[in-house]
């Protein structure tokens, strides 16, 4: 029993099997014509060899090109030619069938000899491969001329001829024979013509009649009536016959042996031929893989940069499809792709890691243009990844495919991770993915994940290196839009989405309550409203002073305005107001998920970003997750001087000196 553990093809594993490589695979393999192509196919991973890759890519372009230009190659599936022209060096004899498929492979070669010939005008390297192709015209010409439909040809030489014509008029003056007796003697016929039995010429003979006719008893009927007699003078010409056939077939084993010591003698050049069109049919299957989803060719690079230009899924239509613009790297390791469920977020980071995985495998990429970078892994973790037969919960499968993934994982790894921290309790899931994305950081891999946690968005956001992305999604149609936008956060819409549906203002109120706990803008309890905005207000500590200053100088009240003023509800949809107006400079907002209050320092801009004073820095932050905590008329005069907030007491002092007189080298910094 053989124990050798063969080796897995790359195709087989599980990142191959998660991000679909193994589909492209078989498309690849259903463009190969000849099974050592195939099997090649069947075997293919990505290369770490950077120049290996180039060269790899090349070739595809070039065979694409070709078929562009060209047509297609003329290559046709030969099997069995290593084990033909094995026999022949043996000294075996191969039979006409044989020698007839050994005259095919001579005519693919020559064909495709020709076909690349055609292509040498195109500038192209791939068409040089010719000179590795014999097509072998005299022996394929010899091949042709004496082998025709499986068996040799009656003129494949003189002698053979002539016997054959010898047979036919022996074999035509036995029936001449037979068909005379039989008129001769209709009486004792039990049958009015000639029967061939096991190779005999036979007169159906009445047993009663039998000594009659003169002549050998082949056979007899199922009943013992009629017997089946070879004549005499029939049996003299059937040994004649059988003479002129061991020639025919003596001549026909010559001309056999003759032929398959012309192959014996062409072995090396006949292998060559094999070999270069079979390692051909695997360049073309490439081209015509790139064809099939109109691919292009990518552009590899070593700075561990990527970026997909109306990138596309190979194995999705190109008119439903829609284009992917992606990049990362040049400082950005990380991205973190948030949105709507449907939205596409696991098709987006699919269609980035399929595309570097298939260019390293030398393959095109769908798309308008690609850059990719070498990894010396694609680890993947994407879907539920249950397994009932290992006893694996959801989150117990993720959790031990993560931590492989984060064993392995280097500077040079490309990992692709799907709704991390899902399957388990939400704030658990929360602080692991977070956790995850700290290791993945210092691992120095590139890392693309999706999530839902508004935590791990707030991570993104801060975390040098990693940045957000979200997938649009149409409020109106509560369609998705399936488009990448890097640089912002994403969201469910559950709410929303769940309100356009019809779910009644009670439940959406609960819903709103559970999630972040308010309702309609009002805080879920006073406790909880006083802690949370204990530390903000009109009032903030001044970063270079380290005291608190600002609007009670104006107003004694304020902190307690502040502290007690119930959020007020924006609703720019509902109330009519513009975008535009939504905050004014001096609101007292509260900024989500963190519940933290601050000040508008800069109102909402045409991106819909606004500018909040926090208490130790100014923030620019989406107008979605910000609420009006204190409108800024209940909280300052109308000519309140918002530099007191804003601005350093040095800057301050500046500008009150330069509005008095001329100050020289003076500058007042901005923040």
């Amino acid at each position: 029993m053989d124990n050798t553990v063969k080796p897995q093809c790359f195709c087989e594993t599980e990142s191959a099997r998660m991000l679909e490589f193994d589909k492209i695979i078989e498309r690849l393999e259903g463009e190969a014509c000849t099974r050592s192509a195939k099997d090649r196919i069947r075997r293919l991973g990505p290369s770490l060899s950077e120049s290996g890759v180039r060269a790899a890519i090349r070739e595809t372009s070039e065979a694409r090109m070709m078929m562009e230009r060209c047509g297609n190659p003329p290559i046709t599936a030969l099997e069995g030619m290593k084990d033909l022209m094995e026999a022949a060096e043996k000294g075996d004899c191969l039979g006409a069938s044989q020698l007839e498929k050994a005259a095919l492979m001579l005519t693919a070669a020559g064909r495709m000899k020709d076909y690349l010939i055609k292509g040498k005008g195109q500038d192209l390297s791939l068409p040089y491969y010719e000179e590795n192709l014999d097509g072998l015209d005299g022996v394929r010409e010899e091949l042709n001329g004496k082998i025709r439909n499986g068996k040799v040809d009656d003129y494949a030489t003189k002698t053979l001829k002539s016997l054959r014509e010898g047979i036919d008029r022996t074999k035509e003056r036995m029936h001449e024979k037979a068909d005379g007796i039989l008129r001769a003697n209709k009486e004792c016929m039990s049958d009015s013509f000639t029967t061939l039995r096991n190779g005999h010429i036979c007169v159906p003979v009445k047993k009663e009649y039998k000594f009659r006719i003169s002549g050998s008893v082949i056979d007899k009927s199922a009943t013992g009536n009629t017997l089946f007699i070879e004549p005499a003078a029939v049996s003299r010409l059937y040994g004649e016959l059988q003479e002129l056939m061991i020639d025919e077939e003596n001549e026909e084993r010559r001309i056999l042996y003759t032929l398959t010591g012309l192959l014996a003698d062409n072995a090396d050049i006949i292998r060559q031929n094999s070999r270069t069109i079979e390692k051909l049919d695997f360049i073309f299957a490439k081209g015509k893989l790139s064809l099939s989803y109109d691919g292009t060719e990518p552009e590899i690079n070593t700075e561990r940069y990527i970026r997909l230009v109306n990138g596309r899924h190979p194995l999705m239509e190109k008119s439903v499809n829609v284009p992917l613009n992606f990049e990362m790297g040049n400082g950005i390791n990380g991205v973190v792709i948030t949105g709507p469920n449907t939205g596409g977020k696991t098709v987006a980071i699919k269609t980035a890691a399929l595309s570097c995985l298939m260019a390293q495998c030398g393959l095109h990429v769908a798309g308008e243009k690609a850059q990719v970078c070498m990894n010396n892994f694609i680890l993947c973790d994407i879907g539920d990844g249950q397994n009932l037969s290992e006893n694996l919960s959801t989150f117990s499968a993720h959790i031990t495919n993560v931590l492989d993934i984060l064993r392995k994982a280097d500077r040079e790894s490309l990992v692709v991770l799907d709704e991390l921290g899902s399957g388990t309790d939400p704030t658990e899931g929360m602080g692991i993915a977070i956790a995850i994305l700290k290791e993945l950081k210092r691992s120095g891999a590139l890392y693309l994940v999706t999530t839902h946690y508004p935590e791990v968005k707030t991570y993104a956001e801060k975390e040098e290196g990693v940045v957000n992305a979200r997938m649009t999604f149409d409020k109106e149609s509560l369609k998705p839009l399936y488009q990448l936008v890097i640089g912002e956060a994403g969201e469910s819409c559950a709410l929303y989405i769940a309100k356009k549906l019809g779910m009644p203002e009670a439940m959406l109120k609960e819903a709103e309550l559970a999630s972040y706990g308010t309702v309609s803008g009002t805080p879920a309890s006073a406790s909880d409203s006083g802690t949370k905005t204990s530390s903000a207000g009109g009032a903030f500590c001044n970063a270079q002073r380290g005291t608190w200053e600002g609007g009670a100088g104006r107003d004694g009240n304020l902190m307690e305005k502040v502290k007690n003023a119930p959020i007020k509800k924006q609703n720019a949809s509902r109330s009519g107001v513009f975008l535009a107006d939504k905050f004014k400079r001096g609101d007292s907002v509260m900024v989500f998920p963190d519940r933290k209050i601050g000040i508008v320092c800069e109102t909402i801009n045409e991106k819909g970003v606004l500018r909040v004073q926090m208490p130790d820095k100014k923030i620019y932050i989406n107008h979605k997750r910000v609420r009006l905590h204190v409108a800024a008329q209940e909280l300052y005069p109308e000519d309140y001087d918002f530099s007191i907030i804003f601005d350093t007491v040095e800057n301050r002092k500046k500008r009150h000196q330069m509005e008095r007189k001329y100050v020289e080298d003076v500058i007042v910094s901005g923040e």
